[in-house]
């Protein structure tokens, strides 16, 4: 379960963010591009824009449903 204490730094405000435990594995970029990004700064993924469209809530979703440290949160 991410952790919304260890937030990675460039996470937009909002519900969504990524947490210090991410690897970098490219999925939650792959998965939510409109939601995700890689910060080069820091070599892990952030959420740089929070879903507006029911399309990119679903991608966010389905991010944060495969992510293999459960790195993804949300606190909606």
């Amino acid at each position: 379960m991410a952790n919304k204490l260890e937030k990675n730094p460039g996470n937009v405000p909002g519900p969504w963010y990524v947490d210090s435990s991410c690897i970098d594995c490219g999925m939650c970029p792959d998965t939510a591009p409109a939601v995700f990004q890689l910060n080069r700064d820091i070599g892990l993924s952030i959420a740089f824009h929070q879903p507006e469209t029911e399309e990119e809530r679903k991608a966010a979703l389905e991010a944060m449903d495969e992510c293999p440290t459960d790195s993804i949160g949300n606190d909606g």
